[in-house]
């Protein structure tokens, strides 16, 4: 008889699903923010036992680091806009749309994951989501360097700063009409410089 059959399975339990789990964690985070969630609503939601969750993630701070990471990878998923040989004020354009339908979406609390918990810059979550908003930042201007775009930096400081109000915007409660809206014209705006 083979020993490892009655071994006990450490680690996830039957049946748990990664990407699930890290799904349901992140709507609470959307929902309610970082510090207002615990481990027990964490668990509750996911439906596994703490010493679970402990042995899957490590820690709360871990799991929400993977919340942010399927978030930035599925929101608003820049590598699917930036992708060589397009045209780089049209994706750009895509991406600044794709956020304002994105921020608008999340009934119970609107805006973008990623960019509201950043500017809590004095706690280890906050600076977890910051960094993971200057990488965006950087595949931006990357992208616009690859492509031969005069001032890189400056137009993904553009494109950041017109998230972070369209985040904010949605977060007031603006519909998605009117983030378009604004997306458009920044996405015309961008279009214009780029062409001076």
């Amino acid at each position: 008889m083979d020993v490892n059959v009655n071994k006990r399975q450490r680690g996830r339990p039957r049946g748990f699903a990664l990407e699930t789990a890290i799904e349901a964690g992140q709507h609470l985070f959307h929902e309610h923010g970082y510090e207002n969630v615990s481990v027990a609503a964490l668990t509750e939601a996911i439906g596994i036992t703490p010493p679970s969750f402990y042995a899957a993630f490590g820690s709360k701070a871990a799991f929400f680091k993977e919340t942010l990471r399927l978030y930035s990878a599925t929101v608003v998923p820049l590598d699917r806009f930036l992708t060589p040989g397009a045209a780089p004020m049209a994706a750009l354009g895509d991406v600044l749309r794709a956020a304002a339908h994105a921020y608008a979406a999340h009934r119970h609390r609107p805006g973008c994951l990623i960019l509201e918990h950043a500017k809590a810059v004095t706690t280890d979550w906050g600076i977890a989501a910051g960094q993971l908003a200057e990488a965006n930042r950087d595949k931006v201007r990357m992208f616009l360097e690859e492509a031969d775009i005069v001032t890189p930096g400056l137009i993904a400081d553009c494109v950041a700063t017109t998230m972070l109000g369209l985040s904010a915007a949605a977060r007031e409660g603006w519909d998605e009409a009117r983030l378009l809206a604004v997306a458009n014209t920044a996405a015309e705006a961008l279009l214009c410089r780029s062409i001076l």
